[in-house]
């Protein structure tokens, strides 16, 4: 388990600390060594009273505690973690998005979210009317010696925003200036029961030296989750191809 500074309590000095603090400081714990990653929903109520062995009343408090200090948010689909935390383990799913770096690399990384409307090519794909919003995410990073600018443009159909509960979480908090960390989105997608069909197109950019990768995902009953153009610096012949991931579990 990770090391974490205690939470300060105003009263420690002069008595016991109550049993609903005790609990915030091992949740507090559990948070920061990863066993719940930032941003995903934690356990209901009643799982984490029997979890402690405590009331629910108790896990409320526990919870109101740190809410106060900022490290969890609750909203209409449950609470979350929002401190960092160490990145999840590897898993068999491809990165978010298409053409991202690895986060221990040198150079740039920008990743953010809006609630807007898509480019029209994009709306058209998903059967959005004009003009109407959706989760739209914007990756841009470059390379430790200044080169290979990759840009990309992810926008998310209301299918995916409906049963990804971890993605719709995004949508409030979508102001295109904060940052969002959405390298798990294809995990998210697998443990609401989506089976992903990836179909990438990659195409030189007018003839320069850029490519474009276009990818769609669908699931398994044929519906667009998302859409995202990606442009790289490259020298590669176009070409298609295609994977299926099964749902988890």
């Amino acid at each position: 388990m990770a090391r974490i500074t205690p939470l300060d309590h105003p009263h420690t000095a002069h008595c016991e600390e109550p049993l609903y603090w005790r609990v915030a400081t091992r949740l507090l714990a559990e948070l920061t060594d990863g066993s719940v990653p930032p941003g995903e929903r934690l356990p209901s109520e009643r799982h984490l009273a029997a979890h402690y062995g405590v009331s629910r009343e108790t896990v409320r408090q526990a919870l109101e505690v740190l809410r106060h200090r900022g490290l969890v948010a609750t909203d209409r689909r449950g609470s979350h973690a929002t401190l960092p935390g160490p990145a999840p383990h590897p898993t068999g799913s491809p990165s978010f998005p298409v053409g991202a770096r690895g986060a221990d690399r040198g150079g740039l990384h920008r990743a953010t979210v809006a609630w807007q409307p898509p480019p029209p090519h994009h709306a058209e794909a998903l059967g959005l009317a004009p003009h109407r919003p959706t989760l739209v995410h914007r990756y841009v990073s470059t390379a430790a010696d200044g080169r290979g600018r990759r840009t990309a443009l992810t926008s998310f159909s209301a299918v995916a925003l409906s049963e990804v509960e971890e993605l719709a979480r995004y949508r409030d908090r979508a102001d295109g200036t904060a940052s969002a960390e959405l390298r798990r989105v294809y995990d998210w997608m697998r443990r609401a029961g989506l089976t992903l069909h990836h179909r990438d197109t990659i195409a030189r950019v007018d003839d320069g030296p850029s490519v474009r990768v276009t990818r769609r995902v669908q699931d398994q009953y044929a519906r667009l989750l998302e859409i995202t153009d990606l442009v790289v610096d490259a020298q590669q012949e176009a070409l298609v191809y295609e994977f299926t991931l099964p749902a988890a579990g």
